[in-house]
């Protein structure tokens, strides 16, 4: 079942979304789904909030997901974001 993931995160700005993404993508930034290194997302929107700045993907599995936060969390630590746990929803209906 898929899920919709989403981030707040208070405090953090876009070069440090920057870097993650470069460190994800190998520099290569982050376009499609197929560019991140672990398959299963199915759509990824970020930008800034008056306070920081917030993430909403949707994952076709919550199993794809916890993949990827393998990849991510490490990368997290590495820019300075806080690793706090994401709001997770099942998702009723997905358009793409």
């Amino acid at each position: 079942m898929a899920i919709i993931v989403t981030f707040d995160l208070p405090g953090v700005t876009q070069g440090q979304y920057d870097g993650v993404i470069e460190r994800l993508t190998d520099g290569g930034g982050f376009r499609k789904p197929s560019d991140l290194p672990v398959p299963g997302i199915l759509t990824h929107a970020a930008g800034p909030t008056a306070d920081g700045w917030h993430v909403t993907d949707v994952w076709e599995s919550r199993e794809a997901f916890d993949r990827f936060t393998e990849v991510l969390m490490p990368i997290l630590v590495e820019v300075g974001i806080p690793t706090d746990p994401p709001r997770i929803f099942e998702a009723h209906n997905v358009v793409s």
